[in-house]
């Protein structure tokens, strides 16, 4: 009898489930388990200094059963002098107005009903009676469904949900070890007659599945109970390297994250999918039912060199978007960034251009050649800035997004040169392509396309005696840009 408390206590003790001066909540139903769980903290209150508060739940799955378990509950509390709280549910009529897995929906409203118990006394701890059997059970369950390192974890000892933590006093104990208490120390309890019914998966695997496994390994439940616990040491690793590249490689944008495709292959794949996993979880809350199919799907595309652009849905609100070697997953489903339709007009008085669509900016400047130095190569310019004869550009400029058609002449072709396959060559995403503003003068030249290409319109030549000089905020820092426009150019 007293092995068991000194376990409970060493256990609490290894896992930091309790602190003095805590509360606790204790899930009773009312069965052997967690009615030993009460009897031990009980034993353990006044030395370990916490304070308990029972909580019991009526489903109303079993009409008389379920109310005589109530009944036992409040008998068994007013016994100990422990608080007890009881909600009655009609889980059965909740069900038949919608469509839901019958232990799942009454899952979510058992531990909502703990939760408002654990606010209203001010407790951080809600006890829950899983034990080690449970655990077996459980890794045989998610093992058969399919899962990794994660699943294969089980429940933890300890783990926060919204402002409280669950623990599991009991989880290192064997089912045999707890009824042996209950023996011992004249525990009653009640039965639960669901537990035989093997329409359940849960009741199967106990009732049949793992007693047949015992006939090849009489050990079994143990070997899946020290699986649950190499899994859980090897995934807590895992998800630390993980964040640690996230921290690395994601790049929080407006509506996501987004990587490098080079920089993803460049890590372990077991990294890639948990990568992969990190990000939809801290876009969505709906990552446990994304399935591995989904992932390895994200994973291969991102990394293979072939597929340079592509677009999927993520599932749970996220779509996932390539744009060569950026990743992108994106909130909402509107797969990429939103279109900027814009147009504006630019006179010889205009110094700066802000556009609103955007948030970025054009500087112009004018100014005069210095002797000796009026060709091309000193005036090249770059991504960010241009350079062009000013006697030969029409104003007013037109600065505008692209539109289907747009052609530039460009150096060394005869012709004009689609602004589209421009785009394509040079590799910007789509999603840029739209907020790229185009400079066309007054002519209906296309002059610029920041960041792409300058077209073959006015040339600085031997000729050139003023300069028009353009720079873009897309590329550059406009206050280091502005504070260049000196010198030979007017600012």
């Amino acid at each position: 009898m007293e092995e068991l408390v000194k376990r409970t206590k060493q256990a609490a003790l290894q896992e930091g489930l309790w602190s003095r001066g805590d509360t606790i909540v204790v899930a009773v139903s009312g069965g052997p388990d967690s009615t030993a769980l009460l009897h031990v903290l009980h034993r353990l209150a006044e030395e370990e200094d916490i304070r308990l508060v029972a909580a019991h739940v009526n489903h109303g799955f079993r009409k008389e059963e379920s109310s005589a378990e109530a009944d036992f509950v409040k008998r068994l509390c007013r016994r100990l002098h422990i608080p007890c709280e009881i909600t009655e549910l009609d889980m059965p009529a909740e069900l038949a107005a919608v469509s839901e897995n019958p232990q799942l929906a009454s899952r979510r409203r058992r531990y909502a009903f703990l939760h408002r118990i654990a606010e209203k006394y001010g407790a951080s701890k809600i006890a829950l009676a899983h034990h080690a059997d449970d655990q077996a059970e459980t890794v045989l369950m998610r093992l058969l469904r399919g899962t990794g390192l994660g699943g294969l974890s089980g429940m933890a000892p300890i783990r926060r949900e919204k402002n409280v933590e669950l623990i599991r006093p009991f989880l290192r104990m064997n089912k045999t070890d707890i009824l042996a208490y209950c023996r011992q120390a004249d525990v009653a309890y009640c039965e639960d007659s669901s537990n035989s019914q093997r329409y359940y998966m849960r009741n199967k695997l106990r009732l049949d599945v793992l007693p047949y496994l015992e006939t090849m390994n009489p050990g079994v439940r143990e070997s899946l109970v020290r699986l649950a616990e190499v899994s859980s040491g090897e995934h807590d690793y895992m998800q630390r390297q993980a964040e640690a590249v996230f921290q690395e490689q994601a790049v929080q944008t407006g509506r996501g994250w987004k990587l490098k495709c080079s920089q993803l292959a460049g890590i372990h794949v077991a990294l890639q999918r948990r990568l992969i996993k990190l990000i939809l979880n801290y876009l969505t809350l709906e990552t446990e039912t994304t399935s591995f199919e989904r992932i390895e799907e994200i994973r291969l595309s991102a990394t293979d060199e072939l597929r340079t652009s592509w677009s999927l849905d993520a599932g749970g609100g996220v779509r996932c978007v390539r744009e060569y070697d950026t990743l992108r997953f994106i909130r909402d489903s509107g797969g990429t960034e939103t279109s900027a339709e814009f147009e504006y007009s630019v006179t010889p008085e205009h110094k700066r251009l802000l556009i609103a669509e955007t948030g970025e900016e054009l500087l112009f400047g004018t100014g005069r050649t210095e002797p000796g130095k009026n060709d091309s190569r000193t005036y090249g310019g770059s991504g960010s800035e241009v350079y062009f004869d000013a006697e030969a550009v029409r104003f007013p400029l037109t600065v505008r997004s692209r539109r289907p058609g747009d052609r530039m002449s460009v150096f060394g072709l005869n012709g004009t040169k689609k602004v589209q396959d421009m785009f394509v060559d040079s590799k910007i995403p789509p999603s840029r392509r739209d907020r790229i503003p185009l400079v066309w003068d007054a002519e209906g030249r296309l002059l610029w396309i920041p960041g792409v290409r300058r077209s073959s319109v006015a040339p600085i030549g031997a000729g050139t005696e003023r300069l028009l000089r353009i720079v873009w905020s897309g590329d550059a820092d406009i206050g280091e840009a502005e504070g260049r426009m000196d010198g030979s150019m007017d600012s």
